[in-house]
């Protein structure tokens, strides 16, 4: 069969805890609120399980003609592969800063959603000469896709990391950014964290989408597990296949710790743009089932991430190293 290139370009409630110190600061209550040189890479080609080499700076994955054509009736969107994961953290900052450069000069405001684990590592590049001083940070609202409901200080806090690896470097207005409230339950903390959504909504800091009727925001930033998770969505959870909540609660996670808040997957497949961040060789096979030719009667809840706008993998070469 012949083959079809598949271009790999590089490229209200919630309180703000004011110091690294988090528990003993004083909280702030919620109110309802290009820069960087061009990578060195060499460019990959797959061609039906076969691999060249050039200097071109691009990545080309050469697949055949009914992938090609799977990869854009499913949305798998745009897959970008990097040798390190240092390259990866500058794609990804000069990604974020362009949008958030967008969407602040079209309606004065970006909203970009938030995960755990290595994705905070992976933004360090933002809080760095150029973008720290060249973004508009007070246009910035920040939300979390999901949440450990553990108190803001504990060391499985989402916030935390959030806080101490990228918040707390960067001039956002406290009352713009939106943890949940570690007082309550995870049933209590999902219900509140959704009011809060929708109080946003009608007072115009968040958009709804029109084909979905939920909450649209400018960017969601995630991770994935090793299990092909996504937020705190697991495979073979009953979670996955929630499509009436914006936000809902989890207390058997997989993974510990086991109560956690999270957004479903209509919230997060309504979405203007999301970037998938994934480093290292322990995820490349929920990375080729999701990319590759697999046909999972069962997927995996990263493959069902389908946003109505734009999606973006950020890979490690490790990541994609199935591909």
């Amino acid at each position: 069969m012949a083959s079809s290139p598949l271009q790999f370009s590089t490229p209200f409630r919630t309180l703000l805890l004011s110091s690294p110190s988090l528990r003993k600061s004083p909280r702030l209550p919620f109110h309802p609120s290009l820069f960087s040189p061009p990578l060195t890479q060499k460019t990959l080609t797959f061609s039906t399980g076969t691999r060249a080499v050039s200097g071109s700076g691009k990545f080309y994955w050469r697949a055949k003609a009914s992938m090609a054509g799977t990869a854009k009736e499913k949305g798998k969107g745009k897959v970008e592969v990097f040798d390190s994961e240092e390259n990866l953290s500058v794609s990804l900052a000069k990604y974020t800063a362009d949008l958030a450069a967008k969407f602040s000069k079209e309606k004065g405001s970006f909203t970009v959603v938030l995960s755990g684990g290595s994705l905070i590592k992976s933004l360090r590049k933002l809080v760095e000469p150029p973008y720290v001083d060249a973004i508009d940070w007070s246009t910035w609202h920040v939300f979390w896709v999901d949440e450990r409901v553990v108190p803001k200080d504990h060391d499985d806090s989402n916030y935390k990391l959030a806080f101490d690896g990228f918040l707390s470097k960067v001039p956002i207005l406290p009352g713009n950014v939106y943890a949940i409230n570690d007082a309550l339950s995870a049933e209590g903390a999902a219900d509140d964290y959704e009011t809060c959504l929708k109080h946003l909504v009608k007072s115009n800091v968040l958009s709804v989408s029109t084909a979905t009727g939920f909450p649209k925001f400018d960017l969601m930033l995630l991770g994935m597990g090793p299990d092909g998770h996504v937020a705190s969505l697991f495979p073979g959870h009953p979670l996955v296949k929630e499509n009436e909540k914006w936000v809902t609660f989890i207390k058997d996670s997989p993974k510990p710790p086991p109560e956690r808040i999270t957004f479903t997957f209509p919230v997060i497949n309504s979405s203007a743009h999301i970037a998938l961040m994934i480093c290292g060789a322990g995820k490349a096979g929920p990375v080729h089932s999701a990319l590759g030719n697999s046909q999972n009667s069962d997927p995996l809840p990263v493959q069902m991430v389908s946003p109505e706008g734009e999606l973006v993998w950020f890979l490690d070469k490790d990541a994609a190293s199935k591909l």
